[in-house]
């Protein structure tokens, strides 16, 4: 494992600008009005565009003034408030949760390439909704299943990596590797005996999607991410000393392992939740959280909140692509590798020395 990491507190990169809080707050400020701004062009955008007044219209319609809602157009009453806005808030949340989440395991294990997905959530979940998708009389729903099971998996991973009476950073990573290894290959078992409907909506699953997003899945999964964000960011100083090493952060009179384990499971329940409920996203969580350190700084009580709404900007245009680039939706997973692919590997060729340090 790398022992640098760029979100270090008392260690800044030099290739990152140092900020004051100032400019910091004033570029949550900047974010936070780019993800509006996004959300309101998304709504505007799809297979039937609607201009921004009826969009205003419609959400006023039920929000300020329900007794008006019998003078909005009956279409764009169900566009706007029964698929999109519902559909864009999920990727909100979802993109907000992986993001977080990334910036927390990275200043945890002490590594910038560390993505959410490390203890084996991505694919435990993607068994459990597998497994609810291919046996349907299978007593759990798909979601509830997903979300099960990757519990499970991480709470396995810190078991299996927990050394006499501790859970190094080497050993954990070691067995969520081992962990999300042994539910891929249930995975492909599953695959092999679905039938052919079964196995495409696994396939699908897989490759993520807001496909059948409603009200019911913002209701469960937004409430729930906003809790984490915010208590991840809570205790953002927490992270800056335990990133710094376990000595360190002993020496200062914070406890490593105390305040690991709780970043760990507020980051492991929102993204649970969130691929429990549309599939497997991959690369937000590791994209987010280093544009943002070279937007804002390394510091993790600004990083986290930044890196969530960068996130959440992220799947919207990635979201946005996918149901308006072609006149068959493309899953999104699809989008979000495409994208990131050509980040990374500028990320490589740019930085691959201080990575490898």
């Amino acid at each position: 494992m790398a022992a640098h990491h760029p979100g270090s507190a008392g260690d800044s990169d030099p290739e990152l600008p140092t900020f004051s809080d100032g400019p910091r707050r004033a570029a949550l400020v900047a974010i936070l009005a780019a993800l509006l701004l996004t959300a309101a062009f998304a709504m505007t955008r799809g297979a039937f565009d609607i201009d921004m007044g009826a969009v205003y219209r419609t959400v006023k319609s039920h929000i300020w003034a329900p007794a008006a809602t019998g003078q909005v157009s009956a279409l764009h009453d169900t566009i706007v408030w029964k698929l999109r806005l519902p559909r864009i808030l999920l990727a909100m949340s979802v993109g907000m949760a992986l993001a977080a989440s990334g910036a927390v395991f990275q200043g945890c294990f002490r590594n910038p390439l560390v993505e959410p997905y490390i203890l084996g959530v991505s694919y435990a979940a993607a068994f459990g909704a597998a497994l609810a998708i291919a046996f349907p009389l299978y007593v759990l729903s798909v979601r509830m299943s997903a979300f099960l099971f990757g519990i499970a998996a991480v709470a396995s991973a810190c078991g299996l990596g927990r050394v006499r009476g501790r859970t190094p950073v080497v050993a954990l990573v070691l067995a969520g590797v081992i962990i999300g290894s042994l539910f891929m290959a249930m995975v492909s078992i599953l695959k092999y005996v679905a039938s052919d409907a079964a196995l495409r909506e696994i396939v699908f699953w897989l490759m993520g999607g807001f496909y059948y997003a409603a009200w019911s899945d913002v209701y469960i999964v937004t409430p729930v991410v906003l809790v984490c964000i915010f208590l991840e960011w809570h205790l953002g100083w927490k992270l800056n000393v335990v990133s710094m090493g376990s000595e360190e952060a002993r020496a200062m009179g914070v406890h490593p392992e105390k305040y690991r384990a709780i970043l760990i499971a507020l980051a492991t329940l929102s993204t649970t939740i969130s691929v429990s409920s549309v599939g497997v996203i991959a690369w937000v969580g590791l994209m987010a959280p280093h544009a943002t350190r070279m937007i804002i700084g390394s510091d993790n009580r600004f990083v986290i909140p930044a890196a969530a709404m960068v996130g959440g900007i992220y799947l919207l245009v990635c979201d946005t692509v996918a149901r308006t680039l072609v006149s068959a939706e493309i899953p999104i997973g699809i989008i979000t590798a495409i994208l990131g692919a050509p980040y990374l590997i500028y990320l490589l060729r740019a930085k691959g020395a201080s990575l490898a340090e």
